[in-house]
C-alpha cells in the first residue's frame, strides 16, 4: 500500500463522513456522533458546575482556618484549572457542530479532561488527592457515551498511566512534593502506602469501566432490538417499508440538489402464493428469505470501480423487494451509466433468484426498473414508474427486468 492510500486511509478513518455526497447511512452516523458530542459537553457543564459548588464552600471552610499566603498558593492552580475547563467547553459548546464529523473528538475531549485531573491531581497532594476521584466520574462517562469497549479501556490506561506517574515521579524525586494540610506529608514517601493507594485506585478505574460497559452494554442491546423492530422487516432482515419510504425520500432530495442519478429496483416473486398452497407457508417463507439474502448480496456487490456500497435493501411489501441505488460516481465525461448500472443490479437479481433452491423448489422474479429524475422527480412518481415496469414484466410472464428506456428503444437488448 503506497503513502497515498495510506493517507486516505487514516484521513477517512479520521471521520465519519467522507463522501463529497453522504449518504443517508452517513448522515445518521453523523447525527448520532454529533449527539455523542453534545451529550459529553453537558456532562462536563453538570460536572464544572458541582466542583464549582464544591469550590465555593470549601475554599471558604478552608480559608478560615489557613494563612492567606498558604491559601492563594494552594488554591491558585485549581482555580486556573476550572477557568480553563470554562473556557475550552464554551469553545466545544459553539463549535461542535461544525467538528461533529471528527470521529475520535470524544475520545479526545476525554483524554483531554484526564490530563486536566491529571494536573489538579498533583497540585493538590499527589498520592492525598481527593481529586482522585475525578477520573471515576470520566470512566464512567466514556462507558456511557462511547460505542467502542476498547475506547473505555484505552481511557482507563490512560488514567492509570497519568496518575501513575504523579505517585511514582514524587515518590522516586522527579516531581518535588506538594504538600497540604490536614495530612502526614511523609506518607507520599512510603514506598508501600504509594503502591496500595495506586493499586486500590487502579481497581476503582477497571472496576467503573466494567461496571459501565455491562449496564451500558444491556441497554445498547435493547435499543438495538427496539430499532431493529422500527426499521427492519423481521422475516427477512431487509429494512421495512417505513425505513425504505424516509431513505427514498432523502435520496430523491439529495439527486434534486446535485444534479445526479437515482435508479430505484422494484422485484416480485413470481408465484410465490402457488408455492405456499402447495407445499407450505415455512418453504414459502425460506425462499422469501433466500431471495432477500440475495438481494442483499447483489447491492452490496461491487458495481464498477470507485463504486460505493451504499444500496439500500428493502421489503416493499408482500412478496415486493425494493434495492434503492444511489449513484456515487461518474464517467470522466460527466454522465453518469445509471442505465446500465440500474440494469446490471436487475438482472444480476434475477438470475440470482434463479438459482435458489429450498427443498428442492425454486422461483423466479419479475423486476421493474426506474431512474430519477428520468422516470420520476418525487418519491411516490419513482415508485409509481418502477411499479408499472414491474407490471409489464409479471405480464410478460415474469423472470425478467423490464424499464422503460427498454421500452421506449433507447437501449438494446431484453435485458
Amino acid at each position: 500500500m503506497n503513502q497515498s492510500r495510506i493517507a486516505k486511509t487514516i484521513s477517512r478513518g479520521a471521520v465519519v463522513s467522507w463522501r463529497e455526497q453522504p449518504t443517508q447511512h452517513d448522515i445518521e452516523a453523523l447525527r448520532a456522533n454529533v449527539e455523542r458530542v453534545r451529550l459529553v459537553i453537558r456532562v462536563r457543564w453538570a460536572i464544572v458546575a458541582m466542583l464549582a459548588g464544591y469550590s465555593v464552600v470549601a475554599a471558604s471552610v478552608y480559608g478560615m482556618s489557613t494563612d492567606p499566603d498558604v491559601f492563594i498558593k494552594n488554591m491558585t492552580i485549581p482555580a486556573i484549572a476550572l477557568i480553563f475547563v470554562l473556557m475550552y467547553n464554551g469553545f466545544y459548546q459553539m463549535t461542535y457542530r461544525k467538528v461533529g464529523n471528527i470521529s475520535f473528538l470524544n475520545q479526545a475531549q476525554l483524554l483531554f479532561d484526564i490530563v486536566v485531573v491529571t494536573v489538579l491531581v498533583y497540585y493538590s497532594g499527589g498520592v492525598y488527592s481527593w481529586f482522585s476521584a475525578m477520573y471515576l466520574l470520566f470512566i464512567l462517562e466514556s462507558a456511557f457515551i462511547l460505542p467502542r469497549r476498547k475506547d473505555v479501556w484505552m481511557l482507563v490506561v490512560v488514567s492509570a498511566t497519568l496518575y501513575g506517574l504523579v505517585l511514582f515521579g514524587e515518590y522516586l524525586g522527579w516531581f518535588p512534593h506538594v504538600s497540604l494540610p490536614f495530612v502526614v506529608n511523609d506518607l507520599a514517601g512510603n514506598f508501600t502506602y504509594v503502591v496500595v493507594r495506586y493499586l486500590w485506585k487502579v481497581t476503582l478505574y477497571a472496576g467503573a469501566a466494567l461496571v459501565g460497559m455491562l449496564m451500558m452494554k444491556s441497554i445498547r442491546q435493547r435499543e438495538h432490538e427496539l430499532r431493529e423492530s422500527s426499521l427492519f422487516d423481521e422475516l427477512t432482515g431487509l429494512f421495512n417499508r417505513q425505513y425504505f419510504y424516509r431513505v427514498l425520500s432523502s435520496e430523491v432530495e439529495r439527486t434534486q440538489r446535485n444534479g445526479r442519478s437515482l435508479a430505484l429496483v422494484l422485484a416480485d416473486v413470481d408465484r410465490l402464493g402457488d408455492v405456499n398452497r402447495t407445499f407450505g407457508i415455512d418453504v414459502g417463507d425460506e425462499i422469501l428469505v433466500a431471495i432477500a439474502r440475495r438481494l442483499r448480496e447483489v447491492g452490496d456487490a461491487d458495481t464498477g470501480e470507485g463504486a460505493c456500497k451504499v444500496n439500500v435493501a428493502c421489503r416493499f411489501g408482500g412478496e415486493e423487494l425494493a434495492l434503492v441505488v444511489p449513484e456515487m460516481t461518474r464517467t470522466e465525461d460527466g454522465r453518469a451509466p445509471m442505465e446500465d448500472l440500474a440494469l446490471a443490479i436487475a438482472e444480476a437479481f434475477r438470475q440470482a433468484v434463479e438459482k435458489v433452491r429450498v427443498s428442492g423448489v425454486g422461483v423466479t422474479a419479475s423486476v421493474g426498473v426506474a431512474i430519477a429524475p428520468r422516470d420520476g422527480d418525487s418519491p411516490d412518481a419513482l415508485i409509481d414508474a418502477a411499479d408499472r415496469m414491474l407490471s409489464l414484466a409479471a405480464q410478460e410472464g415474469g423472470n425478467v427486468v423490464r424499464a422503460s428506456w427498454l421500452m421506449d428503444g433507447s437501449a438494446d437488448g431484453d435485458a
